[in-house]
């Protein structure tokens, strides 16, 4: 092995454009005379023991396309950082010292490690006891601050979208109440891109509270206007309106979230008396092969990380602020997380197609707020019915004197 030679780690979840990051690293390394390795299953291959393998051009022919990686990752193990200073986590000196002999040994003038909140805030210490490294952004979230997008992102919105394409269908075909809950811990990327692409009719993300009362007239709404299905899309960082999580079990420092479409699909069943039924898509939006652009994102994040590594501007995260790719302190990136702007271009596009985010009755459509006026006037009848059936008189009250209007 040649004395300049650059090493490359994938670590946390996998998702698209993986391999097509690794593809960018070797082949750039290689036009510039270095020569590569990969460390296997993330973090955990450079210590006790040392676990890597040499990257060629050749040997790494054909894997562009292919999802996964071929390192191998992990979410849990041996080394673990939290993301933000008040409850940072430090790593085990001692596994600091035998990375840092590791590198070393190795010859490896820089480390591309290629990973998301987490994965990066370990670079980061890495960076700070003395370890040349870089990072790139990995995360089919899309919530680190500091780039535009992450590669992987993409695939999972085309997964989902793709989903609720074939859930649209279906949910006609019967008159069916769709939950389709997708991932998304923190921010509701997926979901909302999803759900404009898809043709959602309701979004619960993280960002945006919500009541199962606004959730409930929106799908009324839309039976009054004779459309007998609804498609809702929930991310699966999504709070209750009570603000708790749905969690399920420890996934390494963190617990895995999922079941909250369970949780939607079943109380709008118990509150409307409608067939409800769930989707979780899981991890098929991990899986798969990236699309054109998280193959061309990621192309041009390993080509960068390169350039980063030659220039020895170590400590930095390879980013993409459109036009072009460049690079943040990783310090920077994994600080703060990015969410969806309650206010953004994309949140008030939704809304003006009458999507609703479970926040406000207004949202759902033009004459459901006319539907509450009607309260205050209702027929005495009606008070001994299920909930379900009140809205559902009001709301068709409100209709007829819409169009009486």
């Amino acid at each position: 092995m040649s004395k300049k030679c650059i090493g490359v780690l994938t670590s946390g979840g996998d998702c698209p454009g993986l391999n097509a990051v690794i593809r960018g690293v070797v082949k750039s390394s290689s036009q510039l005379g270095y020569d590569c390795i990969g460390f296997l299953k993330g973090y955990e291959g450079l210590h006790d023991p040392v676990r890597y393998k040499t990257l060629t051009p050749q040997n790494t022919t054909g894997i562009l396309n292919q999802g996964g990686t071929i390192l191998g990752s992990t979410n849990k193990g041996r080394f673990a950082a939290t993301v933000g200073v008040s409850d940072r986590v430090e790593i085990d000196p001692e596994l600091l010292a035998g990375v840092k002999v590791t590198i070393d040994q190795l010859g490896i003038e820089g480390l591309v490690c290629v990973g998301g909140d987490g994965s990066l805030a370990i670079a980061q210490q890495f960076h700070e006891y003395g370890i040349p490294v870089v990072g790139v952004p990995k995360t089919i979230d899309n919530d680190l601050s500091s780039t535009a997008f992450t590669f992987g992102f993409d695939s999972a919105v085309e997964c989902a979208t793709n989903a609720l394409d074939r859930l649209h269908t279906t949910a006609a075909s019967h008159g069916r109440i769709m939950v389709l809950e997708v991932m998304g811990r923190h921010a509701g990327w997926i979901a909302l891109h999803a759900g404009i692409a898809g043709g959602g009719d309701v979004i619960l993300i993280p960002e945006i509270p919500w009541t199962w009362e606004n959730v409930c007239h929106k799908i009324l709404s839309r039976e009054s206007q004779g459309k007998a299905f609804t498609l809702v899309v929930v991310a699966e960082g999504a709070a209750l309106p009570d603000g708790q999580s749905v969690g399920l079990e420890r996934a390494g420092a963190q617990t895995q979230l999922g079941g909250i479409g369970q949780i939607v699909a079943a109380e709008i069943e118990r509150r409307l008396h409608h067939e409800t039924r769930v989707c979780v898509l899981g991890h098929l939006q991990r899986g798969g092969s990236p699309t054109t652009f998280d193959r061309v994102l990621a192309t041009q994040y390993g080509a960068h990380a390169v350039r980063l590594i030659v220039e020895g501007k170590f400590g930095e995260m390879v980013c993409y602020q459109p036009p072009t790719v460049s690079s943040v302190p990783i310090t920077e990136a994994v600080n703060q997380l990015r969410q969806v702007d309650p206010q953004s271009s994309a949140v008030q596009a939704a809304q003006a197609l009458g999507i609703s985010f479970g926040n406000t009755h207004a949202d759902a459509s033009p004459f459901v707020a006319k539907a509450e006026r009607f309260e205050r006037n209702r027929v005495p009848s009606t008070a001994d019915l299920g909930q379900s059936a009140v809205l559902a008189f009001e709301i068709a009250n409100a209709a007829t004197a819409d169009a009486l209007v």
